[in-house]
């Protein structure tokens, strides 16, 4: 499930500690160069106050961004200015690296001739991590040793609550549980705690959609109408193919806005989903580019359901999780008591951490918002590796980039992503409350779980920080 593209917003926001040996480098002498480092002490310093009138003063076209600049001050750490590659005047590029996080951006300020040198412009603009700056790969011990370090400056901040797990061959090397499932009863989260997935769901959906096909149930290059031939938009019904829908190619829009928040409660099955966004027509050419659509993958879902026979949910625990010994992993509605699963915690809406409970949907979906644990998805991995689920060839087309996406490629609702020249495949989920990643390395063989009960980038930036270091093949 992606929340008001709060996955997304995960995606870009991937934080966690800098490494201390690459140093910040020295500021031009020139009026771009002494307002950029008047701008990253007084940003660093975190003061909103101090902050608000250096924007007022010298950068006023700012002044409605300082909510969301105070924010991504509290998740980033500030940023370190690494290496200046342009400078005149009134103009400088550089290279800056988040404090807390391996992301890099690229950093742009001008400002006027005048004696003032008023900003005119600002931008962090996040890029893939320069050579000059590789992350060295850690052996096992240290990686390991290096993991625990930072989760406990993580939780010591504040800036993680949930649990981690990294697993080699197959095999746990590494898991372990921070902070409170449920703040006000004080219940600590533990590895048997269960957390909201968010759009970690699709990759169940996508795995169900291909065992139909390899079972000659389906044909992936097949329209969606011939499938569901009661659809109400003969566009998407008769353009709209299903690897259409599986990577994100279709143009079916997303589900969230205003019409969810007005029915959020009413939408307690796939089919209601329909009958609520049925009728609307592709927002581009299907096939034409790339963009995330839960309700690609809501469509997904009420597809499995005509092709099989049965329920969406019955038949993702009887294909999938059973074959995989997932126990622990399920979709039961909000308003159902779940044992051991975690209250969610977001900001996002106010100054505090309040639970997520009125963002939360009826019941996840095949797009997502179910509940699993991180030793239900290292299960999840080694069913589909060791190829329980899907055969061979059909778990390599499931996984395999497609198309170009955020910097990366979508599979099959699977991203097929490279962090510091290891390649992995998985998916992440986040919305508030609620943040998780899965990585399957399988050229080093490793799998990367981490699932947290507070708002992006929580686990995100815990899974990128172990996969950018994990050792050679």
């Amino acid at each position: 499930m992606k929340h008001k593209n709060y996955s997304l917003l995960a995606a870009a926001l991937l934080f966690f500690i800098a490494p201390a040996f690459f140093a910040q480098t020295q500021f031009p002498d020139t009026p771009a160069g002494n307002q950029a480092k008047a701008w990253v002490e007084v940003f660093n310093a975190g003061d909103a106050e101090k902050y608000k009138e250096f924007v007022r003063k010298h950068l006023p076209s700012r002044l409605d961004r300082i909510d969301n600049d105070m924010r991504f001050r509290g998740t980033s750490g500030g940023v370190n200015i690494m290496k200046v590659e342009e400078s005149a005047p009134t103009k400088m590029v550089a290279l800056a690296q988040e404090r807390d996080s391996d992301l890099f951006r690229r950093f742009f300020i001008e400002v006027d001739a005048s004696e003032q040198h008023q900003i005119t412009r600002l931008a962090l603009q996040s890029i893939p991590r320069p050579a000059e700056f590789a992350l060295p790969h850690l052996a096992e011990s240290e990686l390991i040793k290096t993991t625990k370090k930072n989760l406990d400056e993580a939780v010591a901040a504040d800036r993680f609550s949930g649990a981690a797990l990294v697993a080699k061959d197959g095999k746990t090397v590494f898991a372990q549980a921070y902070g409170l499932a449920d703040r006000e009863k004080k219940t600590p989260n533990t590895l048997k705690t269960r957390f909201r997935l968010g759009s970690m769901n699709k990759m169940f959906t996508a795995v169900a959609t291909l065992q139909l096909m390899q079972s000659g149930k389906l044909d992936l290059k097949a329209p969606l109408g011939k499938y569901l031939t009661d659809y109400p938009n003969k566009d998407v019904a008769s353009k709209v193919t299903i690897e259409q829908l599986l990577s994100h190619m279709g143009g079916t829009g997303d589900i969230f806005g205003p019409e969810f928040d007005k029915h959020r409660l009413e939408l307690k099955t796939l089919q209601d989903y329909v009958k609520l966004y049925g009728s609307r027509a592709p927002v581009y050419e299907p096939g034409s580019k790339w963009e995330y659509s839960n309700y690609g993958f809501v469509l997904l879902g009420v597809l499995i359901e005509r092709v099989s026979g049965k329920n969406y949910y019955d038949y993702v625990r009887d294909h999938i999780f059973k074959p995989a010994g997932m126990n622990a992993t399920a979709s039961e509605p909000e308003d159902q008591l779940v044992a051991e699963r975690s209250v969610g915690y977001t900001l996002f809406g106010g100054p505090s951490l309040r639970p997520n409970t009125d963002t939360l949907p009826y019941r996840g979906s095949s797009a997502g918002g179910g509940y699993s644990t991180v030793e239900d998805l290292l299960k999840f991995a080694n069913a589909l590796q060791g190829h329980k689920l899907l055969n061979a060839q059909n778990t390599e087309l499931l996984t395999t980039g497609k198309v170009a996406a955020m910097g990366q490629k979508y599979a099959y609702g699977f991203m097929d992503q490279t962090y510091n020249d290891t390649r992995c495949f998985g998916h992440g989920g986040g919305a508030p409350g609620m943040n998780g990643e899965l990585k399957i390395c399988p050229g080093p063989g490793y799998v990367i779980a981490v699932l947290a009960n507070t708002d992006p980038p929580a686990a995100s930036r815990v899974a990128d920080f172990i996969t950018n270091r994990l050792p050679m093949k």
